[in-house]
């Protein structure tokens, strides 16, 4: 069996989110993690591989830095990594960035493609379910389970208070949550591999099937109007009460104020 995993460097929000002029994310000024979902599929794909012992690719878009997110996967057990990233892939929207790794995806063979529910940075939960249309290929969303059974994958889809059972043949692509399990860590051994293993680099030359019309920002249907940093209140207003009474008379007296009460 040979697995695909599509996972995503992302800002670490702890450590401030920042703009470009245009309105896109300044990636390469920010700490970065592996998207949390995505990290849920790598280890549905490795406890795949422990039971069959199935093939894993793990593979990104992104800038040059993305390459430490496939060198956490590689660490973690994965088998080969790719990263696709050129000039003119920058500033893609979710249907520029799935037309980007459907075109990488058609270099390889597969059988099941995990890609996470959605990206921290985004939140549209579209760019899996993308990649499944530009294949052709069924698409399962939100699993929060996968087995096989023979040439097909049964999964548990997440649905409000309860999940559906859905079956499809493979090849496929399902999307996980990240509630779907505990990823495992990197063990040492594996840190060391990981940093003599070779990252596989591609570029828009190696995109199979794609129009340069729909790359990159010139190829990005949806446009950012406006982006900002996050508003930082201010101090406030600062009172000493002299006794639990006045404490509670002020804040009662400001509650009556705003019309609260």
């Amino acid at each position: 069996m040979k697995i695909i995993v599509c996972i995503k460097q992302v800002p670490d929000t702890k450590g401030g989110v920042k703009f470009n002029p245009d309105g896109t994310l300044d990636r390469a000024a920010m700490l970065a993690i592996m998207n949390p979902d995505d990290k849920a599929g790598l280890e549905a794909a490795l406890r795949l591989k422990d039971e069959y012992g199935a093939e894993v690719t793990v593979l990104t878009m992104g800038l040059p830095k993305a390459a430490d997110a496939l060198r956490e996967a590689l660490a973690m057990g994965a088998d080969k990594a790719i990263l696709v990233t050129d000039r003119v892939l920058g500033g893609a929207d979710t249907w520029a960035t799935s037309t980007t790794v459907a075109g990488a995806i058609r270099n390889l063979e597969y059988d099941l493609i995990i890609t996470g529910r959605q990206a921290i940075d985004g939140d549209t939960a579209q760019v899996g379910p993308q990649i499944a249309e530009h294949l052709g290929i069924p698409v399962i969303s939100y699993a929060q389970d996968i087995k096989i059974e023979g040439d097909k994958v049964v999964v548990q889809r997440q649905y409000d208070d309860r999940y559906h059972v859905l079956e499809a043949k493979m090849p496929c692509l399902i999307t996980a949550l990240s509630e779907l399990n505990e990823p495992r860590y990197m063990t040492p051994g594996g840190i060391f591999d990981a940093c003599k293993a070779e990252v596989i680099t591609w570029g828009r030359k190696d995109l199979v099937d794609v129009d340069d019309s729909n790359l990159g920002l010139a190829g990005s249907p949806t446009k950012i109007a406006k982006a900002s940093d996050k508003v930082r209140k201010g101090a406030g207003e600062k009172v000493v009460p002299e006794s639990p009474e006045d404490a509670v008379s002020y804040i009662v007296g400001k509650l009556d104020e705003k019309h609260v009460i």
